[in-house]
Order: C-alpha cells, then sequence, then structure tokens
C-alpha cells in the first residue's frame, strides 16, 4: 500500500517537474533557455551538471572563459558568453556547428541551414561577408529583412554561413559583400555554422 502511494504521488507531481524542468532543446527566444537577467549562478542552478564553465573561441584565436550547457551533447551545445569576461551579465549565446545539425532554432533558422532558407526566413535578400578571413561569412546587412529585426523580449541575432568547398576569389576576402541572391553564392552552397543571440548592453 505504502509502495503504491508514493507511486502515485510521483506520477500526479510529474506534470509539475515537467513544466519548471528547463528546455533541453527547441524554439531558443530572448527569455529561453537563457535570459538578459540570468547570471552564471542562476543558470548553474537550473541545468546542473549540464552547465559547465569552458574556453570558448573569442574574436582573431583569442579564448574567453564562458559557459556551455550539455557541453556532452554537439548537438545541444550552447555556448554563453558574459559581458566583459565577468559571470554576472549574461551578454549572448552562441550555436555553432559542432554537429552536423542542432537540437535549438532561433527565428525558425538552425545549423546547417541553407542561403535560402534563411533567405526565406528574412523576406528578402541580405548581404553576407567574403570568406576565408577572420569574420569571413558573417552576414553583415539583413536589409530591414525580417532577421534584422529586435525580437520580442529585446535580443537580436547573428548568423554565420561556412563552407568546405574551394570559394572563387569573388567571394573571398576582406571588404567583399555578396548579395544572398548571387548565382555564385548559391552555386558554392554555403550553411549555417553559427548563430548568436545577444542581448543589449544594460
Amino acid at each position: 500500500m505504502r509502495h503504491v502511494l508514493i507511486t502515485a504521488a510521483l506520477l500526479s507531481a510529474s506534470p509539475a517537474l515537467a513544466q519548471t524542468a528547463p528546455p533541453s532543446e527547441g524554439p531558443i527566444t530572448c527569455t529561453q533557455p537563457v535570459a538578459s537577467t540570468d547570471t552564471a549562478k542562476s543558470i548553474q542552478q537550473r541545468y546542473g551538471a549540464d552547465a559547465v564553465v569552458q574556453d570558448l573561441p573569442g574574436a582573431e584565436g583569442e579564448t574567453y572563459k564562458g559557459l556551455v550547457l550539455f557541453p556532452r551533447a554537439a548537438d545541444r551545445r550552447i555556448e554563453i558568453s558574459f559581458l566583459e569576461d565577468k559571470k554576472a551579465t549574461v551578454s549572448g549565446l552562441t550555436l555553432r556547428d559542432t554537429a552536423k545539425t542542432s537540437r535549438w532554432s532561433v527565428a525558425g533558422i538552425s545549423i546547417g541551414a541553407s542561403v535560402a532558407a534563411v533567405q526565406s526566413a528574412n523576406g528578402k535578400p541580405f548581404a553576407v561577408a567574403g570568406f576565408g578571413w577572420d569574420y569571413g561569412g558573417y552576414v553583415t546587412d539583413f536589409k530591414n529583412g525580417a532577421l534584422g529585426r529586435t525580437l520580442p523580449g529585446g535580443c537580436s541575432i547573428t548568423i554565420r554561413f561556412g563552407t568546405s568547398k574551394d570559394t572563387p576569389r569573388a567571394l573571398s576576402g576582406d571588404g567583399v559583400k555578396v548579395a544572398s541572391d548571387n548565382p555564385a553564392l548559391l552555386k558554392l552552397a554555403p550553411v549555417v555554422t553559427e548563430i548568436g543571440v545577444n542581448f543589449a548592453a544594460r
């Protein structure tokens, strides 16, 4: 009888537990799975052993300390950065192509998405930086499309494309800007390798 009562109590509690469990996949918003009001401590309290401090890649080969969600699951990995390397204020989060796909998406876009898919989500063509240098492949201008607008909750997104193919000179180098509907770019067929969600500085 006691065993039955305990089992019944666990079953009745499971919906509430499911509602409070932090997300481990799905759409990323300005408040889930991380909000601008979060700290490293609050994130670690929610995710426990699934939130680990690691060295993360920065600009021009530098690294910085950040927090990684699901470090042992490449398709769930999220990198979280903090203002001025401090763990008090979240500045943003990043998805990278540590796996061919990701279980997360941002504004309907996920790792591995094509140029055409991003253009469809944006609602119009956009501009991409030339490939083959430190900032190559980033979307530099969404041309007032949907992906360039502030998302509900006040965050914004960045997208980077990459390719393992030999890149034509016309699509390469610092200072080069390529339209997303450029036939040469579509033939190259780069895919999304990085998505950033950025919180406004407070």
